[in-house]
């Protein structure tokens, strides 16, 4: 299978596994919060939030690292890929077990410290997934990464179902995210002994060369985590759960949005490596325009449209108790748009080699955003800490834009974003006329919702926004 087909099939089984995913992701939040309600959610997510410092903290930046590595010509993959995966196993091990230690010095209730060690091995699954992720990047063989995380999603929806039924709570549902990881990670594991032999492996000398490489995108990676996840940690500090439930349903929401670019992204990286090593300049930026245009066409209608739909949003997925998640939900969104222009952006960095140099960008806005949030949170409680999400990602979005001028000698055109806006505002209007039919039920919601999706494609391909032309670029290069 050549590259265009390698592409368009992963693009294909990708959307629609996402799809899936977004659907058994924004169920697990439904049963969740209607079950535990807005203080034990907020447990929920203060427990979540807590171990995802330690497991963001232990990705190390191996994810991309193994795409660089096994990538090149003459590359002994099955050594690499088994000396990354047990540095990552040794790594992982230790940061995430500290965290039901670590948890005893803050001031939380026995019931998240449970929750804390109910859901550890999760993150352990995670971080050993994102080396086998690297393997199935380079050979295009995303597709293999829906299925795993389809049927994980679908355990872990069948895990918390059960746990409100047989109400197990807190508890049952920490120890289904666990079940959810171990199943994902299994396939994973079976997957991946197509091209490789996962095992643990212990060559000093190629883990230092990963560490070498790897520390520059560890160093952005814990500076990410600081702006990303803190605003959470600091509620949970000086609020009631009750608060981290509300803020957290919304920002749940927007988790599963953004995996998105990211998945687009694992999928691009490797394309556009091997375009900017091979001195293929041109190619890299067509590539990466079309790319572009692509994370825009799809961001610029989630943010508007959530202007309109948020509160039936959030009634729907989170139960009327959540009411005022959906104030957050429309500020979130903003920010959950820049995340789909920000991610690909940072990847082509990583694409030309320069991610040492993006390391500044990233101390500084993790510096500026813990600040903005030590000081609006108290004031402004969940609201000042979605306004200082949104500074964040934008801080971000702007350093990249300059960076990719920069070190790749040129700045995307945006000549798609006002048709997608103008699309975006006749979906909104449609939306607006559409309010009091969604408010009806959650099946007349997800109608209008739909509506308002076809109303914005076909405005924006009558606008010239969409042109078969310009993506066939991503899947037409055979080499």
């Amino acid at each position: 299978m050549g590259l265009a087909a390698k592409v368009a099939y992963n693009t294909m089984v990708q959307v629609v596994s996402k799809v899936i995913t977004t659907i058994l992701g924004l169920l697990a939040v439904a049963v969740m919060a209607r079950y535990l309600g807005p203080s034990g959610f907020g447990e929920y997510t203060t427990a979540f939030t807590f171990l995802s410092f330690f497991g963001i903290m232990a990705d190390l930046g191996l994810t991309l690292v193994t795409v660089q590595m096994i990538s090149r010509p003459g590359a002994d993959e099955n050594k690499i890929v088994r000396n990354l995966f047990s540095l990552r196993f040794v790594t992982a091990s230790i940061l995430l077990g500290l965290a039901p230690l670590l948890a005893f010095f803050f001031p939380y209730s026995s019931a998240v410290r449970l929750a804390i060690a109910a859901a550890l091995l999760s993150f352990l699954f995670t971080a050993l997934n994102q080396i086998l992720v690297g393997v199935f990047q380079k050979h295009l063989r995303m597709d293999r990464v829906s299925i795993a995380e389809t049927v994980g999603r679908t355990v872990l929806l069948l895990g918390i179902l059960a746990s409100a039924r047989f109400d197990w709570g807190l508890l049952g549902i920490m120890f289904s995210v666990s079940a959810g990881g171990a199943v994902n990670f299994a396939l994973h594991l079976i997957f991946s002994w197509s091209y490789v032999r996962p095992g643990l492996e212990f060559d000093l000398s190629i883990w230092r060369e990963v560490l070498t490489k790897s520390w520059p995108l560890a160093l952005t990676i814990i500076f990410n985590l600081l702006y990303l996840k803190t605003d959470i940690l600091i509620l949970s500090l000086m609020k009631s759960q009750s608060e981290v439930g509300i803020y957290g349903a919304a920002y749940k929401v927007i988790d599963i949005l953004t995996t998105l670019p990211f998945m687009f992204a694992g999928v691009i990286i490797p394309i556009l490596t091997l375009a900017w090593s091979g001195g293929q300049n041109d190619y890299f930026k067509r590539v990466f325009q079309r790319s572009f245009d692509l994370m825009i066409i799809l961001a610029v209608p989630l943010i508007v449209g959530a202007q309109f739909t948020a509160d039936p949003v959030m009634r729907l997925v989170a139960g009327s108790d959540f009411s005022g998640s959906g104030a957050i939900l429309r500020i979130l969104m903003v920010a959950a748009g820049l995340v789909f222009l920000s991610c690909l952006l940072s990847h082509a960095m990583v694409a030309v080699g320069r991610q040492r140099e993006i390391i500044g960008s990233y101390f500084f806005t993790a510096a500026t955003s813990v600040a903005a949030y030590l000081f609006f949170i108290p004031k402004y409680s969940y609201f000042g800490a979605a306004a200082v999400t949104v500074y964040s990602e934008l801080a971000i979005t702007v350093f990249m834009f300059w960076y990719l001028r920069r070190y790749a000698g040129f700045l995307p055109g945006i000549s798609v974003l006002p048709k997608a806006l103008a699309a975006s505002l006749l979906m909104g209007a449609a939306l607006h006329y559409l309010a009091a039919f969604s408010a009806i039920g959650a099946w007349t919601l997800l109608i209008s919702l739909a509506m308002g999706g076809m109303v914005y494609f076909v405005s924006l391909y009558f606008l010239r926004g969409l042109d078969k032309k310009d993506f066939q670029l991503l899947i037409k290069k055979d080499s």
